[in-house]
């Protein structure tokens, strides 16, 4: 039985809390996937399709970036994976009815669950300047308006394409070309503000901005350090690696500020032993507190070089620069300092250290929790300055590993969507296609927001994604959007982003992972790159939608012709009615991809791409070599009265997309506005458990931002922290609280104050 989507909007305020768990998946979650993708897709359609989720034949997961091994279990999902899974592939219909029956004005006062409820976008949909309602239109009338409008800017550059992560190298590909061929590197992505920092500290420390390691580094490790991330719902398919890890002998330690179920243990659900007794991970938690883990690596590299025989010499000598700079640096790292900054005890660091000390092959893993700050980039620094000091890039079993989080968001920077591309690239791709890109630097994701709102910028189109709700400075945002001239969105489902508009507004229903693709040349596939840099097919199994849905690179192929016109020698036609000819583009453009075609032939589960400092220990930086680095400590200094809080996600969310409205691990249950706060913070704030309260941000500049009534919710977090979730919280970071070189948002160090309130 497929249930409809919910009629009114539940109330998200008001949930039931109870005692947090210490293990994930299991028997519940089983049961849970089957509610959700029975709800949303019926049993046999169920069946259909779970059983081909991120298989050789089937397609990849539009959830998470978790690469698969070449053995594949029968199951090879994850609850989350499932929810998403299931929402793409449900039977609930948005069509030209549901629009005339739902104003612009009411579907913005629906919450983003409601919205991405209803189901699958039939049509392509027109809001017209001055109208309350979208309308239908033809996709020969869409792409007229497009190209209307994009002709009448004065320069390119006005213009801003925007790509999630969830959009295949090959539709990539092409809209970064067509981007260009257009004259302008405006192309902000989703990487601007997750792994941004990411990138940028690892181009300078190791020559490339993806991590270093395999599925089989993971297995072969002997000590993982997972910081600043949450496997246990934002990449629950890590539980399984790490379980194997563990099984060879791995040690782990997990520095969160948040107790993580799923760190704690792991109830396997593909095997019965899993479910019944699960396993342990975690050899020792770190509980530290927010934006603390610079000056706890900083410390932990001045014990190491105090050590006898800690350091790799040889490694040093043979393969690093700024070696002597970085040591005098870290010889400073001060105790006190880091007591005070991490919030952790001596003898906790000193166990760190030995477990470090005991390891030939450590993996450092990390995700938002370090990269949304302002020192984000500093501190991914010093975490390698610990993997170069023990000699541990570059050898099986030990490397960094960056676990990005949709599912082809390192692709998408691969395939060319960058605001800041490389010269070699822009070469490369005007000899293949004999144009001239600009070879100015574009706007990200940040500047792209204050483009809008300073007038610089008059288009926006994104392929895929939630803008509006996935950036930061709520209201600033909003505003910025509605400045448009038009705004256009590639989408599937119904999000915050088709209700805030530009003077006129297009909403381009598109093909999912799991539909079926055929073209004029037949049945198509397309490719992802998962986070450790392996490429592999995706196939959709599935009749689309509905009859007037286009892929993604079909999109881009009749939006480029229609824009550029008899002045294009590009043979978009061509793409658009055989991928294959994309991928022999890409090969001759995009190093790594030599005989794409023919390897993925050759090869059903993938290949990976060229890694110099994984594959040959070599480091293709400035230098020449892997580069020590040394920067000032920095952590957040928090005024009395104050705590420092956390954006995250709940159990039923990924990203701005919201499955339900539980937290199932942290125990809260019918509701998203809560604020998670140490008993004893709170008792010394006059909060009780289940007081409302107001979430005030208080920055450098005297500004304030306010997110009104949340439920307080006593939870065993690092002292003076506290963590909410996002979308609702975006509102509190300003659009230039950004990390340094990044420009990353810095959404996981926000200080504020609490207000209580009467009531939600």
């Amino acid at each position: 039985m497929v249930s409809k989507p919910p009629a009114g909007d539940p109330v998200q305020d008001a949930p039931q809390v109870a005692e947090p768990q210490h293990a994930a998946a299991g028997l519940p979650a089983i049961g849970h996937t089957l509610r959700i993708a029975q709800a949303q897709m019926g049993v046999r359609r169920t069946a259909r399709t779970l059983l081909k989720v991120n298989q050789k034949d089937g397609f990849d997961c539009p959830g998470c970036a978790w690469p698969e091994g070449d053995k594949r279990h029968v199951a090879e999902f994850c609850e989350n994976g499932a929810k998403a899974v299931a929402e793409e592939a449900t039977l609930r219909r948005v069509t030209p009815d549901f629009f005339a029956a739902h104003p612009l004005s009411d579907l913005a006062g629906r919450s983003g669950y409601w919205l991405g409820q209803q189901g699958r976008i039939t049509q392509p949909m027109y809001l017209p300047a001055g109208a309350d309602r979208y309308e239908a239109v033809t996709w020969e009338r869409a792409f007229a308006i497009i190209a209307e409008e994009l002709r009448a800017l004065a320069s390119p550059d006005e213009a801003l394409f925007y790509t999630s992560g969830r959009t295949s190298n090959e539709a990539a590909f092409l809209l970064q070309l067509f981007a260009r061929e257009f004259g302008t590197n405006n192309l902000p992505d989703c990487s601007n503000m997750c792994h941004e920092s990411s990138g940028s500290a690892l181009t300078e420390t190791i020559g490339i901005g993806k991590g270093s390691v395999s599925l089989e580094d993971l297995h072969q490790a002997d000590l993982i350090i997972v910081a600043g991330q949450n496997p246990g719902t934002n990449h629950p398919r890590m539980l399984s690696a790490l379980e194997k890890a563990k099984a060879a002998g791995a040690r782990i330690i997990s520095v969160n500020p948040l107790p993580e179920a799923g760190l704690e243990k792991f109830k396997n659900p593909q095997t019965p032993r899993g479910m019944l007794r699960g396993a342990a991970l975690t050899d020792l938690f770190l509980q530290i507190r927010i934006g603390g883990d610079q000056a706890l690596f900083r410390l932990l590299n001045r014990l190491v070089l105090e050590a006898d025989g800690a350091v790799d010499e040889e490694f040093v000598r043979a393969h690093t620069h700024g070696y002597e700079e970085f040591a005098a640096a870290a010889r400073t790292a001060d105790w006190d300092e880091t007591l005070t900054a991490t919030g952790l005890d001596r003898d906790e660091i000193e166990r760190a250290l030995e477990m470090v000390l005991a390891s030939r092959r450590t993996i450092v893993c990390w995700a938002m929790g370090l990269t949304q700050h302002k020192h984000a980039v500093a501190t991914i620094r010093e975490v390698v300055n610990l993997l170069l000091l023990r000699g541990a890039i570059g050898r099986p079993g030990a490397g960094v590993c960056p676990v990005r989080g949709h599912s082809n968001v390192q692709g998408d920077r691969t395939m060319g969507i960058f605001e800041r591309p490389a010269p070699a690239f822009l070469d490369a791709l005007d000899k293949e296609f004999g144009i001239v890109s600009p070879r100015h630097h574009g706007f990200d994701v940040v500047r792209s927001i204050q483009a809008l709102r300073d007038g610089e910028a008059k288009v926006f189109f994104a392929m895929g994604g939630n803008f509006v709700g996935a950036t930061p400075d709520t209201e600033v945002t909003e505003a910025a959007m509605r400045r448009a001239r038009l705004t256009v969105h590639v989408s599937t489902k119904l999000n915050r982003s088709h209700a805030v508009t530009g003077t006129h507004a297009l909403i381009l229903p598109t093909l999912g992972r799991t539909d079926k693709d055929v073209q004029r040349g037949g049945r198509q596939f397309v490719t992802v790159e998962d986070s450790m840099g392996l490429v592999h097919a995706s196939r959709g199994n599935l009749p689309p939608a509905g009859p007037h849905l286009l892929s993604e690179p079909a999109i881009v192929a009749r939006m480029a012709r229609a824009v550029l016109g008899a002045a294009s020698a590009t043979p978009w036609e061509e793409f658009e009615q055989d991928y294959a000819t994309i991928r022999d583009r890409i090969a001759r453009v995009v190093p790594g991809f030599t005989d794409f075609n023919a390897r993925l032939a050759r090869n059903p589960g993938g290949f990976a791409l060229p890694h110099a400092p994984r594959d040959e220990r070599r480091f293709p930086t400035a230098t020449g070599k892997a580069n020590f680095t040394a920067a000032p400590v920095e952590y957040p200094k928090v005024p009395e009265g104050r705590l420092l809080l956390q954006t995250l996600r709940s159990h039923d969310q990924y990203n701005t997309t919201i499955y339900g409205l539980d937290d199932r691990y942290r125990g809260i249950k019918g509701g998203r506005r809560v604020v998670l706060v140490h008993p004893e913070d709170a008792a010394a704030l006059g909060l009780a458990d289940g007081a409302y309260a107001d979430l005030v941000g208080e920055w450098t500049d005297g500004s304030e931002r306010r997110a009104p009534g949340f439920r307080v919710v006593h939870y065993p977090t690092a002292r003076g922290c506290a963590a909410a979730y996002y979308p609702e919280t975006n509102v509190l970071v300003p659009l230039e609280s950004t990390a340094d070189v990044s420009n990353t948002p810095a959404s996981k160090s926000v200080i504020v104050r609490l207000e209580q309130s009467q009531s939600a």
